[in-house]
């Protein structure tokens, strides 16, 4: 690092340590999302290539921990910000993310209230099954009355949730 007048910094050794320790959790964090999140957030494709290998290690062993620690040395020459900001997304832990479900969730609310719903659905979505989504309404608001598991009702959810994604993109 260096400041405006050009006189290097000292950073300590306990510091330095430190950094790269957070690196490898920022790796270790990648490394768990599923791989279709990991293709939205923009990597090196060195840094995505080391990430798809650390996935394909089961175990947690010395080969990954070698494995994770290259990833924390890629990252050192990469901008982490936007990947934390990535991350945060996937983890749903960002305002924005969290609106969008709550949103997604009052249009499900909407739709078993009452089926009028499908026309306000189908215009924010045009690609989705309305026929599908119908019976999964259907069976949502019969497992209701039955007392079942609302498997419908997640899987209503679902279908928006996808549908948002298809229309995002």
């Amino acid at each position: 690092m260096e400041h405006p007048d050009d006189e290097p910094v000292y950073l300590s050794k306990t510091r330095r340590k430190r950094a790269m320790e957070e690196l490898q959790a920022l790796g270790e964090a990648l490394a768990a999302l599923p791989a279709d999140r990991l293709k939205k957030i923009d990597l090196p494709e060195d840094l995505r290539e080391a990430v798809g290998t650390a996935q394909r290690m089961p175990r947690q062993d010395e080969a990954r921990r070698r494995q994770m620690q290259y990833i924390g040395r890629l990252m050192r020459n990469v901008e982490t910000e936007p990947i934390r900001a990535a991350l945060a997304d996937a983890r749903g832990d960002s305002a924005a993310e969290t609106a969008r479900l709550h949103r997604i969730e009052r249009l499900r609310e909407a739709l078993l209230a009452d089926e009028t719903a499908l026309h306000e659905i189908a215009t924010l979505y045009p690609g989705i099954d309305l026929q599908h989504l119908r019976s999964l309404r259907r069976a949502a608001i019969k497992e209701k009355e039955q007392d079942k598991p609302p498997r419908n009702y997640r899987a209503i959810f679902q279908l928006l949730k996808d549908a948002e994604l298809n229309e995002a993109d």
